[in-house]
């Protein structure tokens, strides 16, 4: 095993978790409703088109704010991915700002498929097994899987899981 899938199996497992203990029954996940639960401000805002989300603690409260200028999809995406920070690096929110930059979906940027940036390997890993989680897809996709190429079929399961399409190929052609 490697060590990035090392990194990305504790992240899908601290999300598989959270799904077992809200408790989810189906899809979409409601990460909304799962970051409030937990404490944690979810604030809106316009931003930089590069700037996607980040996660603070400020004054001791747990904070994720979210480019109010991109796709519902794409915000839960980011929402997903901040909450990873608060659940799994919380010492790295208590002296900064954890800000993401347009980070590309699922551990495609370079610096995360060097194996580089682990905690940007676990947030991703965390978000699409939280809102694509593993069990739900074995439901929706028979044994002989799915074609990556059925755009219809791609697009149909997307909004299932208000996810975006390119989320969800990479989903199921890395799914663990």
């Amino acid at each position: 095993m490697t060590a990035i899938a090392t990194v990305g199996d504790t992240a899908r497992a601290a999300a598989r978790k959270i799904i077992e203990e809200f408790p989810v029954k189906a899809a979409p996940v409601p990460v909304e409703r799962i970051v409030k639960a937990r404490g944690i401000v979810l604030q809106y805002a316009p931003l930089a088109d590069d700037l996607s989300g980040m996660a603070f603690i400020r004054d001791g409260v747990r904070i994720i704010g979210v480019n109010a200028l991109h796709h519902p999809n794409r915000q839960r995406f980011t929402i997903a991915h901040e909450l990873c920070h608060h659940e799994l690096h919380p010492d790295h929110l208590r002296d900064e700002v954890h800000v993401d930059k347009a980070f590309r979906v699922l551990l495609r940027d370079g610096v995360a498929a060097q194996g580089t940036d682990r905690l940007e390997i676990q947030a991703n890993a965390f978000a699409a097994e939280l809102l694509m989680p593993r069990v739900f897809l074995n439901e929706l996709v028979d044994a002989a899987g799915l074609d990556l190429d059925d755009d219809a079929r791609l697009e149909a399961l997307a909004r299932k899981f208000r996810v975006s399409t390119s989320a969800l190929r990479f989903r199921l052609g890395a799914r663990e």
